[in-house]
This record gives C-alpha cells, structure tokens and sequence, in this order.
C-alpha cells in the first residue's frame, strides 16, 4: 500500500468510525456532503464509509 492509499485507507477508517456512532438524528445534513466537507472525502470514498459504517453497526448489534 502507497502512502497515498494509506492515508485514504485512514481517512476512510476515521470517517467510518465516527459514523457508526454518531446518532443519525444529530446529523442534520445529507450524509455525503457531511463526510466529504468533514474527512475531505470523494463521493466513491464517503460512500464507502457509509457501508464500513452499517457493517460495524450490525456487528455490535
């Protein structure tokens, strides 16, 4: 892995990680827009964070 790749692979696993525990009622705006702006995400990235994010919830569930 380049370290290109492993700075997004952090930005993704960060991103992922808040989240999966924030609640979906604080967040008061369209989840990609939030991610891009907050994690300096590509929309292909921010939704990969949303499918880690649902991935984690279901496996603490």
């Amino acid at each position: 892995m380049t370290g290109l790749d492993h700075e997004h692979s952090a930005a993704i696993d960060t991103a992922a990680e808040w989240l999966a525990k924030s609640s979906r009622d604080r967040i008061r705006r369209p989840i990609i827009t939030e991610l891009r702006e907050r994690y300096g995400l590509s929309v292909a990235e921010a939704c990969e964070v949303c499918r880690e994010a649902n991935l984690r919830r279901a496996r603490a569930a």
